[in-house]
């Protein structure tokens, strides 16, 4: 340990085991993500699965101060992870579908706190107990999340929206949870309970607020600044990337701090500056460059002759580097993050996160039969709580029929189930996912008859269908628990909320180790399930685009719009 009085820390050169066993830890994270990736769409698992054999719960290869520095930088990727989530955010479509996102997410969380109830008959556990293991079971990996939704190239579409946001309300009402839980262990007041609800819907109104009322009307007297001084030095340096750089920098970490002193999750704060950043991208007006400008002046005669050197003006000024004016998408915070953070995020910091996860899996006490049997019961309680909010998205095919007693009734059926590993039980339907319409019938008789046009509608037995496919990858998302869950559970665990009179103190309760096992077995469940959904989508897309059976099926349907 350094000597706290020392002026500076001595420097020892790193012994040859410890740089095989980071560099190998290292270099194995990337692998095996990439491998995973290609296959399922989910390496987040292999990096868990290493996290455990290299750290503490397996061969504790890595030294406890290494597993220390892991855990921080990889906290940090989950904070640039949410940041990245946040800068992704469509407000049109997250306007349009925030009601179905709230419904998705009070689902994700009432069900499973519901059925951790089973506890009490399942471990003994006492309605507290049962309460702080539901509240871990009720949040959401972001983590996770953002990840599967990047590796299958669904987060800007309808369904990614919904997704991410139901995701994070069940995140912020489970970091909620966090500051109520972590006082569990002493007297419980009002203010413990109400003090993180209402900073994070604070945080939630005063940030729209500020940004229609502040950050919109000192942007549009920038505007005319800039348009009255088109080339002075504040035009210049607005439009630099390392301007924007340092901006959003430090919109990170002004909402980031502020939201950690105020008593609510960073994690929120950090999704809240992407969606400001976004949001004053795209909905914010801003006054065209210098360059932009000058190209529209020497092309106003000819539209077509226009659109073309605005496009080679743009990829000019966008490979300019920073030495001039640049076009206005070059500072977008998406390019920014893409530039400045995605490779030190997706090689290094996200790999680290998701091995700290695995750092906090007690693998070797959990394999006591008497705890497996009552962790693959709870897991399926706690798979069922999440995968009932897919039925949000299912739409259900209702068809008029003729009665006998009544003059019409209504006939609700489903559709078939699609098969993640082959073709659907209704094969050779290409026309399966087109709209109702009548057939039509012609008969000739003789060449003296005339021509005799008959409309038989569709019967009852052939309803309109439609995919199972985002309900299915909206709620196999949903069930993947991750950091948040294994920080309410520890945090539970720490203060003897799991804790029991007959319980050894210098051991796991019970109760902790069958929510770990829920939370490991979800974590693995949900991103391999989601994997393998988008794996099957992705190859029907692949059917369509090559005209092959099934061209006439749209997969995704609304759900995949982007």
């Amino acid at each position: 340990m350094a000597d706290s009085a020392a002026g500076s820390l001595p420097y020892h050169e790193p012994g040859i085991v410890a740089i095989l066993v980071q560099a190998s830890f290292l270099l194995l994270l990337n692998m095996v993500n990439s491998a995973l990736d290609r296959i399922v769409y989910c390496g987040l698992l292999g990096q868990v699965l290493l996290g455990i054999c290299w750290g503490t719960p397996g061969a504790k290869w890595l030294s406890a101060s290494a597993e220390e520095v892991v855990v921080q930088l990889g906290y940090l990727g989950l904070m640039l992870l949410v940041f990245q989530g946040g800068l992704s955010t469509s407000f049109a479509s997250l306007k349009a579908n925030l009601l179905l996102s709230s419904g998705v997410a009070i689902t994700g969380i009432t069900v499973p706190i519901a059925l951790s109830f089973s506890l009490q008959w399942l471990v003994g556990a006492t309605s507290l107990q049962a309460f702080a293991a539901g509240a871990a079971l009720c949040s959401t990996s972001l983590g996770t999340t953002f990840t599967v939704l990047a590796s299958s190239g669904l987060t800007s579409s309808r369904l990614g929206i919904v997704l991410t946001t139901a995701a994070m309300i069940d995140d912020v009402v489970g970091l909620v949870m966090v500051q109520v839980i972590s006082n569990l262990g002493s007297t419980i007041s009002a203010i413990t309970i109400i003090r993180p609800i209402l900073v994070s819907l604070g945080f939630a109104v005063v940030a729209p607020l500020a940004c229609q009322f502040l950050i919109l009307p000192l942007t549009v007297s920038l505007n005319r600044y800039r348009e009255t001084h088109s080339s002075g030095k504040i035009d210049r340096i607005v439009c630099l990337r390392h301007t924007a750089f340092v901006i959003h920098t430090l919109v990170l970490i002004a909402l980031a701090t502020g939201a950690t002193y105020a008593g609510t999750s960073n994690l929120f704060a950090a999704y809240i500056a992407g969606a400001v950043i976004s949001w004053w991208d795209t909905e914010v007006p801003h006054p065209k460059n210098a360059q932009t400008r000058l190209v529209e002046e020497k092309t106003q005669p000819d539209a077509t002759q226009k659109n073309n050197l605005l496009t080679e003006e743009s990829t000019d000024a966008a490979g300019a580097g920073d030495n001039g004016p640049q076009n206005r998408s070059t500072t977008f915070g998406s390019t920014i993050y893409q530039e400045y953070y995605k490779q030190a995020v997706s090689k290094i910091l996200r790999p680290f996160f998701f091995a700290s996860i695995g750092f906090s899996i007690p693998i070797s006490h959990m394999f006591r039969s008497s705890i497996i049997w009552r962790g693959i019961v709870y897991t399926l309680l706690m798979t069922l709580g999440k995968l009932v909010c897919g039925l949000w998205l299912v739409r259900f095919s209702v068809v008029p029929v003729q009665g006998t007693l009544r003059g019409r009734m209504l006939n609700v059926e489903l559709p078939e189930v699609p098969h993640l590993w082959g073709k659907s039980a209704k094969t050779g339907s290409s026309h399966a996912f087109k709209r109702d319409q009548p057939q039509t019938v012609s008969t000739h008789e003789e060449p003296s008859t005339p021509k005799i046009t008959q409309t038989v509608p569709r019967t009852p037995s052939t309803p309109k269908p439609f995919s199972l496919y985002p309900p299915l990858i909206l709620a196999l998302a949903m069930v993947a628990r991750g950091e948040i869950g294994f920080l309410i559970s520890a945090m539970a665990e720490s203060n003897g909320a799991f804790s029991s009179g007959h319980t050894n103190s210098s051991s796991e309760s019970d109760i902790f180790l069958v929510v770990t096992w829920a939370i490991v077995l979800c974590t693995i469940i949900g991103p391999l399930g989601v994997g393998l959904s988008v794996k099957r989508v992705k190859k029907l897309e692949e059917r369509k685009s090559k005209g092959q059976e099934g061209s006439g099926r749209d997969v995704l349907g609304v759900w995949g719009v982007r």
